[in-house]
């Protein structure tokens, strides 16, 4: 007879923050097939092995494959009656991995902005925090609000697998944050026009140019695996809000801050004198199917 795989075992760890990431993953679409894998020692929305007032006092007697760390981390925090801190230097020196499940555990995040204290597990924004240098090597930032479930699950199965996974210099999966979210976006085409969108919620135009969309600088995977199979926010008209980057949530998110009419912030990797080249190559041309909206065209046989 075939020995029955152990499962990994996993201990998720909420600091401060609005339990996104973890509700977010209720939706896994294999959330079943995912379940015969892994096994919750503590989760604070699924079924778990022990409490949380078990993990805080009895750590000696638990071990975990993979920590998983939601929210903001501050100074001084406690839960189930422990330093959040201790949880997070004695769970994490056993695991395997460390997995920072959302932007506030990666960077700090909303919950970062106007208190002291308060920091990511390795960056305060793009300040690198040192409390917990000693465990970067093992750690995988998944940054996003929330993070998606099947980044969550791929990556898990990665580390429970033991392949190779490649990251950027903030630790991230290459896997699914090489890319930007304009990768994949149905609105290239009118940002490679300059055609932005006059309204939100219009199915048609790019929200660069006007409406603050960070989606040609912020690395992840929103138009490349649709949120619950469905949607993303730029498919519906809503800007990109650029989650997924160190320094989010930036003001004016509805707006594309510029100079002398150029957007301040270009994308990825382009350089200013690039941009401008091209930009006013686009410009030279009249596209005839974009002089009006498409969905308002009458259809004639």
């Amino acid at each position: 007879m075939e020995s029955a795989t152990v499962p990994v075992k996993l201990l998720w760890l909420s600091a401060l923050g609005c339990n996104g990431s973890a509700h977010s993953f209720l939706n896994h679409p294999y959330l079943e097939d995912f379940h015969e894998r892994f096994e919750w020692l503590y989760h604070s929305l699924l079924p778990s092995v022990h409490t949380l007032k078990e993990i805080a006092e009895c750590p000696e007697y638990i071990h975990c494959d993979i920590l998983l760390i939601e929210g903001t981390l501050e100074d001084g925090l406690h839960k189930g009656g422990r330093l959040f801190s201790e949880m997070i230097e004695h769970y994490g020196a056993g695991a395997r991995a460390i997995v920072t499940v959302g932007t506030c555990s990666s960077f700090g995040g909303i919950f970062m902005k106007g208190a002291q204290g308060r920091h990511g597990l390795h960056y305060a924004g793009k300040i690198p925090h040192e409390r917990f240098s000693w465990l970067k090597e093992k750690t995988f930032a998944l940054p996003g609000c929330p993070v998606q479930p099947e980044v969550l699950a791929g990556t898990l199965d990665m580390i429970a697998s033991g392949a190779h996974v490649p990251r950027d210099g903030f630790r991230r999966p290459k896997a699914y944050y090489a890319y930007t979210v304009h990768n994949g976006c149905t609105r290239n085409e009118y940002f490679e026009y300059k055609i932005d969108d006059h309204s939100f919620g219009e199915l048609e135009g790019c929200m660069f140019y006007d409406h603050g969309c960070q989606a040609t600088y912020a690395h992840g995977s929103c138009n490349k695996i649709l949120w619950n199979g469905v949607n993303s926010k730029t498919r519906i008209g809503q800007p990109c809000m650029g989650c997924t980057e160190a320094d989010f949530p930036i003001t004016d998110l509805w707006k594309t801050r510029k100079n002398m009419g150029i957007p301040a912030k270009l994308p990825a990797g382009i350089p200013k004198r690039v941009y401008l080249s091209l930009a006013g190559v686009a410009k030279a041309f009249r596209i005839e199917r974009f002089c009006k909206r498409l969905m308002d065209e009458e259809q004639t046989c």
